[in-house]
């Protein structure tokens, strides 16, 4: 148990550490991922105003059928870039939420850069 609680630390210490320099402005948002075991989440959020813009999870009745695979994980990176397109949102700042950089994190990125998103 305590290997788990120095791993969720470590991951809340590498966060705050990205969150200090990143920030989300009304002209180019801050898009965030979270993932537990069974579940993905996307939210896209201007922090000017700290409001949500867009968002997706395999919550979602649209997205029940997703698992949390690299696979999947594009397909949901993909239905937020064209949320993202229908707003007029064409540029976002990526926030990996203290995630190490590949697998689902990097799929779910990827995707959202296939849909047309800047980063």
């Amino acid at each position: 148990m305590n290997r788990m609680i120095d791993k969720r630390r470590r991951q809340l210490k590498r966060k705050v550490h990205i969150r200090k320099t990143l920030s989300g402005t009304a002209e180019r948002p801050r898009m965030t991922v979270f993932r537990s075991n069974q579940n993905m989440y996307v939210q896209v959020i201007d922090d000017t105003i700290g409001h949500t813009l867009v968002a997706a999870s395999t919550v979602e009745a649209e997205f029940k059928d997703l698992r949390n695979t690299v696979a999947d994980a594009a397909k949901l990176g993909e239905a937020v870039g064209k949320r993202l397109l229908d707003k007029g949102i064409k540029a976002v700042v990526f926030d990996r939420n203290g995630y190490i950089y590949h697998g689902i994190v990097k799929s779910i990125a990827d995707g959202a850069r296939k849909a047309g998103v800047q980063f």
